[in-house]
Formats: C-alpha cells, sequence, structure tokens
C-alpha cells in the first residue's frame, strides 16, 4: 500500500490560515517511493487541503471534492462555504473508510479556506469527524514532533509571517525525527486575497565524494 508517510500542519493566524507539509512518499512508511510528492492540493482560489494517508484514497477523494463544489455552485449560484466543504469532505471519508475492501481506506485532510465570513482551519480525521481548529493542529506519521514544537512556540494572534516560519519549523522538527517524512517542505497561506504558495524548498539528501 503506497502511504504518503507525511508531517502536515496548519496553524491559525489573525490575518489567515497557514498550511504546511513535507515532500516524502513512502511505501507502508519503510521505503521511499517518491521524493517530490505535493501534499498541499488547492481546490479553488479560497480552498486548499493538505494530504496524509493512503495515495489512491486521497486522490480519489479530491476529484470528486472538486466535482461537487463545480456542481454546487451550478445549483446554487453561489460558492459552498467552508463549513460546508468540511462537512462533504468529512462524510466522503465517512463513507470511504467504512466500505468493505482487501486495503482500506485510510486519509487524514487539513482543510483551510475562506468564504464571505471570514477565513478558517479544520481537521478532517480518519473516521471522517470534523474539528473546527482555533489554533493549531498537524496529521500524518510526524504529528507528534510537530505538535511538540508547534505546543512550545505557537502564540495567539500571530501573523501569517510568523505563522509560515512557525510551520517550516514545525515540519522540519518532524523530518529529523520522523522516518516517514522528508525531502521538502511546501508552505501555502489563505488569506483574504486567497490561496497563495509562499515557501517551497528540496531538502537534498545526497552525499558526493
Amino acid at each position: 500500500m503506497l502511504k504518503t508517510g507525511t508531517t502536515t500542519v496548519g496553524i491559525v493566524c489573525k490575518d489567515g490560515v497557514v498550511l504546511a507539509a513535507d515532500r516524502r512518499a513512502t511505501l507502508g512508511g519503510r521505503i521511499i517511493i517518491e521524493k517530490k510528492t505535493e501534499k498541499i492540493v488547492q481546490i479553488n482560489e479560497d480552498l486548499a487541503v493538505t494530504t496524509a494517508g493512503s495515495v489512491s484514497d486521497v486522490q480519489l477523494l479530491i476529484k470528486i471534492l472538486k466535482a461537487q463544489l463545480k456542481l454546487m455552485e451550478v445549483r446554487r449560484s453561489r460558492r459552498a462555504t467552508i463549513k460546508e466543504v468540511a462537512n462533504l469532505l468529512g462524510t466522503m471519508v465517512y463513507n470511504s473508510i467504512r466500505k468493505f475492501s482487501m486495503i482500506p481506506s485510510i486519509t487524514g485532510f487539513l482543510l483551510g479556506g475562506k468564504d464571505d465570513n471570514g477565513v478558517y482551519l479544520y481537521s478532517l480525521y480518519v473516521d471522517g469527524s470534523v474539528s473546527l481548529i482555533d489554533d493549531y493542529t498537524a496529521d500524518g506519521s510526524g504529528f507528534m514532533f510537530a505538535i511538540g514544537h508547534l505546543e512550545n512556540s505557537y502564540k495567539k494572534g500571530m501573523t501569517v509571517s510568523e505563522g509560515t516560519k512557525l510551520a517550516i519549523q514545525a515540519v522540519n522538527a518532524a523530518i529529523q525525527r520522523d522516518a516517514a517524512s522528508g525531502n521538502g517542505i511546501d508552505v501555502v497561506t489563505v488569506t483574504k486575497d486567497g490561496v497563495k504558495k509562499v515557501y517551497e524548498k528540496e531538502i537534498n539528501t545526497v552525499v558526493t565524494a
């Protein structure tokens, strides 16, 4: 089963939301399959998600989510609120993991987005539960290392710029200790201006003589 391994981080700031993730994809958390995996996916101009878990299930759920949101926009003549998107994706995750299969659907998402009411961060757990986050969260195999750093350094009311630096530090802390996380860091922000990629860095582990 191909899994992303993964460390993903979400931080709520006074002027937006920060999403960050590493780039390593592994086979069962043991063998590195891909070193340039994009784990932050932009759904539309106002919405992005981080991904963790089984790659095929993550890809399928994102395709269905994009299609459903376009249909909802056409039918309602408006975009879905971030709360509606979070509940829709949570329902999809819930239904996916409860389908009988030889390979269980293991997925986790951090969802950051803006609508007319503000900018929000949601965590969607593997069982389909949905939680509104008002400070910070992390997911994936390296989450405990990232959470430790966030717990120590997060400050209420920090700016997106400060949150970006903290997110990089948190993912880097996980990369140092979690074998299934590594090879690079990407950071995306969601503000009143929409989704923007603000940081990307490849971590080269090749040794030359």
